[in-house]
């Protein structure tokens, strides 16, 4: 198990050591709808009625290049069609690949519920520019000062270890009750499914599931 002083560390190394999305077998399919409800030590932020017809859990990794593809190319249409209409009840969970990943996540966690979302699609969005450079964490850093982060808020942050630990229990109770082993991967009504899905290919899940 890695530390967090481990963490840290790691943050200084070069992003060579990211792990990309992996794509690794599915070793489950369906999960009960009931399991995937329990919420982490930290509590979910969903998006979308709690009544929706149709529930969307992500498992993510803020490094994960599979990931910031959805983010960047089916996850507007999806919110636009599906989340703000109020068919569809969207919550992304942690799951980190690699100690950047953990961090970028505490960092999203440590500003309020409201600041989740905004700070992990900046952080898909601008991957490139924080994930794979040679000193992420200054990348990182700058990139949240932007945000309203202090230096001394973010390093707090990334102290915190009631907050490091709450990320990778919920990305442990994933692997082990979940048999979650790549990223991204959704859980639509407690049906699996891995990869970076399109638009259209969620929309075939999803539709008949709404009855439409």
């Amino acid at each position: 198990m890695i530390t967090r002083r481990q963490t840290l560390q790691l943050l200084g190394t070069a992003a060579a050591t990211v792990y990309l999305g992996m794509s690794l077998p599915a070793l489950a399919q369906n999960v009960s709808a009931q399991d995937l409800a329990v919420q982490g030590p930290m509590g979910d932020i969903a998006l979308g009625p709690a009544d929706a017809k149709v529930t969307i859990i992500e498992y993510a990794s803020m490094t994960c290049s599979h990931c910031a593809h959805f983010h960047a190319t089916t996850w507007p249409e999806l919110k636009k069609r599906y989340i703000d209409t109020g068919k569809v009840r969207f919550v992304l969970r942690e799951f980190p690949l690699d100690p950047l990943a953990t961090a970028g996540f505490m960092l999203a966690r440590c500003d309020g519920k409201d600041k989740y979302y905004p700070i992990t699609d900046l952080l898909f969005d601008q991957q490139k520019n924080w994930a794979f450079v040679d000193k992420p964490l200054d990348a990182l850093r700058a990139m949240l000062k932007q945000a309203g982060f202090s230096q001394e808020k973010f390093d707090a942050c990334l102290k915190d270890q009631k907050l490091y630990d709450a990320v990778n229990a919920v990305k442990n109770r994933a692997m082990e009750q979940f048999k979650v082993d790549s990223t991204p991967t959704f859980f639509i009504n407690g049906q699996r499914h891995p990869g970076s899905l399109s638009i259209d290919e969620l929309e075939k899940i999803i539709k008949p599931m709404l009855g439409e």
